[in-house]
């Protein structure tokens, strides 16, 4: 390879072992504190915003510098969150059930009030659904699901999921809002098949999951 290139061997190695000039060095400590910009970011600053955090810092770097050492690393901005998801669904009148629970949070054995409700996450990739089911005497979860879509089966599968980890419970009270995902057919159908008491908040009311442990 030498002799192709036309380099000496001696010059080879000396390459081989000089140690890193200064510019690389400034290089891999920019890099650093470029990747921290931008993770603190939560991945949405591109170059203009990271090179203004680095003049803040006192560092003496250029836009350019900046926009390379960025390629070079792969960072690139995704694009600023979407809206926060809303239940577009409809909620059928029908459907919604009293309040049996009133806010009474103690139970005196297990299964016997059970508190659901879900929330999204945002990821790479777009919002993340999750559903959980709390059984209120230990303060633990006993079912959840997570889906890429907000209907019902993700409710119903967190629901599920708790009935198979906890068997049949008898005389059991099942909490949640008004969402639409509660007040959907299916899923007041699998309450009705599973002897299932439904209660339900009141609208506007955002008490029905209390502190979780897992």
């Amino acid at each position: 390879m030498c002799r192709v290139l036309a380099v000496s061997h001696s010059g080879f190695y000396e390459w081989m072992g000089r140690a890193p000039s200064q510019r690389s060095q400034d290089d891999s400590r920019l890099t650093r504190l470029i990747r921290e910009s931008f993770e603190l970011s939560d991945r949405t600053y591109g170059s203009p915003r990271v090179w203004h955090d680095l003049r803040a810092l006192g560092e003496s770097c250029g836009m350019n510098r900046v926009i390379r050492l960025m390629h070079l690393a792969k960072l690139q901005a995704r694009h600023k969150r979407r809206r926060l998801p809303g239940d577009t669904g409809s909620r059928l009148e029908s459907h919604i059930a009293p309040n049996h629970l009133q806010r009474d949070f103690e139970a005196s054995g297990p299964n016997q009030k059970w508190v659901a409700d879900f929330t999204y996450i945002w990821t790479a990739e777009g919002w993340l659904y999750a559903a959980a089911v709390m059984d209120l005497y230990s303060r633990r979860i006993v079912g959840w699901s997570m889906s890429d879509t907000m209907q019902a089966k993700m409710v119903s599968d967190a629901l599920l999921m708790a009935l198979w980890r906890r068997g049949k419970p008898s005389s059991l009270m099942h909490h949640s809002d008004q969402g639409s995902q509660y007040t959907s057919d299916d899923f007041q159908q699998l309450l009705k098949a599973q002897g299932i008491t439904c209660s339900m908040s009141r609208r506007g009311e955002c008490w029905v999951l209390i502190p979780i442990q897992i």
